[in-house]
């Protein structure tokens, strides 16, 4: 019984290492070990020490704490939420992105992060105050959503940084790190927080 079992969580294993190979792009968050101009040592929680190379043109992105007012009439945003009965999305992050990002990602979709959850990244056409929360009112190519943003939804917003950011401890997050023929990884965008934030 017991070999029964070993072998099942050996087979289980590999797997799991199998599928993770496979995998064309890693998500990765963490903080910074140590960066040389190229390549990015990330310590990550969920994949230990990870070593990334950075392309020439990577963009650092900041990562800090907004308000309600930041996200305004006109803003490019990323609203993940959970969908309500009346056909609204309950926001659980929104995310206003810097100019230089408008565009990025743009539509409705299921998000990751949350089961069931929606992300939906659009341009805030109105902004409207009531019971529940702001209501805003966001349009993307092909459709429009109504969110409701409730008093305890996390608000964050994008800024562009440097690399002189990347230091040892800081909190750092890449999206799409591209697994290279080598085994290598390889990013042309890093989120580092700011004022305590710990992007993911």
């Amino acid at each position: 019984m017991i070999g029964r079992t070993v072998a099942a969580s050996l087979v289980l294993l590999l797997a799991t290492g199998s599928a993770w190979a496979q995998q064309k792009s890693v998500r990765i968050s963490g903080t910074v070990e140590s960066f040389d101009g190229h390549v990015l040592a990330i310590k990550s929680p969920a994949l230990g020490e990870v070593k990334v190379n950075l392309t020439d043109n990577v963009q650092v992105f900041e990562v800090s704490k907004a308000t309600l007012a930041d996200v305004k009439p006109g803003a490019f945003v990323g609203v993940g939420a959970m969908p309500q009965a009346d056909g609204s999305q309950r926001a659980v992050q929104v995310t206003v992105f810097a100019e230089i990002q408008r565009g990025r990602g743009e539509g409705f979709r299921p998000w990751s992060r949350q089961p069931h959850g929606t992300m939906t990244n659009a341009t805030v056409a109105e902004t409207v105050k009531s019971v529940d929360g702001e209501r805003l009112t966001v349009k993307y190519r092909g459709g429009e959503k109504t969110i409701v943003v409730p008093p305890e939804a996390v608000i964050l917003a994008y800024s562009v940084g440097e690399k002189s950011e990347l230091k040892p401890g800081a909190h750092v997050a890449i999206t799409r790190a591209q697994k290279q023929p080598d085994g290598s990884l390889q990013a042309s965008r890093v989120n580092v927080g700011r004022g305590g934030v710990s992007p993911k």
